[in-house]
């Protein structure tokens, strides 16, 4: 479909509105009210919209269908989160503005500009009278951000119903898309010492802090070249008078291959344990399976790469660090193809931003997918 027309400032209307409707993990209210809002454009393409409600105090999700005769065959579905790390207020810092190329905004590339280009594909087809050979799904989840620990299940049932998952997060350098994703695991770190008053007596207490402290440098000394480590929350202690009791934190590893990930895994479980009066706990979180590219995907990447061609880009493929729930899919044998969002950078930073002539481009590779991909 190269005769498709995308309006690049439709498309940043569009997506204006959608990154100013902050809608950070945590906060659900605000992710229901980004829901909503999705909810109501794409039942304005006439698609059968269902919230679902949140699991575990988190947000909502919206699954949608679009019409089509052939309904209940294996169809595409088109997976997206409308989460976001940055906390409500982030405008203040970061507000939407143009410069040049460039369009800023929490959460624009990762991954409001992806969910917008593809729900903007699914109406540019619907507009030039066109009907995808199979049927479509949009699934928009509310918890990508820490891992999908409520959404994990649904994910994995509506995409075992479907022959194909495409995923709209951030594309490649390069108008690359990504083809596999390294495995990752988080952890519940907590140090539990002993209080005393910590100017009067403090060599009678056992401060968790400082062990936490000394644990966060063991646990960055894991990190090597096929897996890394990193602790990114501490949070401990309640009175600066009083010798800290209780500590806690949370670490990710992240690996390209599962067998660095379980050892590194075994590793931090191993950590667990009492030394001078101060008791360290490693608990396993949420974890991403490893997912490498088998013969249905690098064949649903083979149809995006002479789409592209057709269009004169060269689309190239990697495996990518950064976990998505394309992980999920992936692993489980449904040829996925991720990483087919906007270009840009800066997620998850003051400076996120999208580059503003990847949009319609990556808008028409995205409708011509749709159009393309046949059982």
């Amino acid at each position: 479909m190269r005769n498709l027309s995308f309006s690049t400032d439709a498309l940043l209307a569009t997506l204006r509105e959608w990154v100013e409707c902050e809608s950070p993990t945590y906060d659900r209210s605000a992710v229901n009210r980004m829901m909503a809002l999705a909810a109501r454009d794409l039942a304005l393409l006439g698609a059968q919209v269902e919230t679902i409600p949140g699991r575990m105090g988190l947000g909502d999700c919206v699954r949608a269908r679009l019409p089509h005769p052939r309904r209940d065959e294996p169809g595409i579905l088109i997976l997206g989160h409308l989460d976001t790390v940055h906390p409500v207020g982030t405008l203040a810092q970061l507000p939407w503005r143009i410069e040049g190329n460039r369009a800023y905004g929490p959460g624009i590339l990762d991954m409001k500009g992806g969910n917008v280009i593809a729900v903007a594909a699914i109406r540019a087809l619907i507009e030039a009278g066109q009907r995808t050979p199979l049927p479509v799904t949009v699934l928009f989840t509310s918890d990508e951000e820490i891992g999908s620990p409520s959404t994990r299940d649904l994910i994995e049932a509506e995409a075992s119903r479907h022959a194909f998952v495409l995923v709209p997060e951030p594309g490649q350098p390069g108008d690359g898309v990504v083809t596999g994703r390294y495995a990752i695991a988080r952890f519940d770190l907590e140090a539990v010492g002993r209080p005393s008053h910590a100017g009067t007596s403090p060599g009678e207490g056992r401060s968790a802090i400082r062990a936490m402290a000394r644990k966060v440098l063991a646990i960055d000394a894991l990190s090597d070249a096929d897996c890394t480590v990193s602790t990114g929350i501490v949070s401990g202690g309640q009175w600066v008078n009083c010798v800290p009791t209780v500590c806690r934190g949370q670490a990710l590893s992240m690996a390209k291959r599962q067998a660095d990930l379980d050892r590194v895994v075994e590793q931090m479980l191993a950590l667990s344990g009492e030394e001078e009066g101060v008791r360290f706990t490693v608990r396993r979180g949420v974890t991403r399976p490893v997912w490498e590219p088998d013969a249905g995907t690098l064949a649903l990447y083979a149809v995006a790469r002479d789409l592209a061609a057709e269009r004169g880009v060269a689309l190239s493929h990697c495996s990518a660090g950064g976990g998505s729930d394309g992980n999920f899919t992936g692993a489980r044998g449904i040829p996925t193809l991720d990483g087919l969002g906007v270009l840009g950078a800066g997620f998850h930073t003051l400076d996120e931003h999208v580059l503003i002539d990847s949009l319609p481009r990556r808008a028409s590779l995205f409708a011509g997918l749709l159009m393309r991909l046949e059982a």
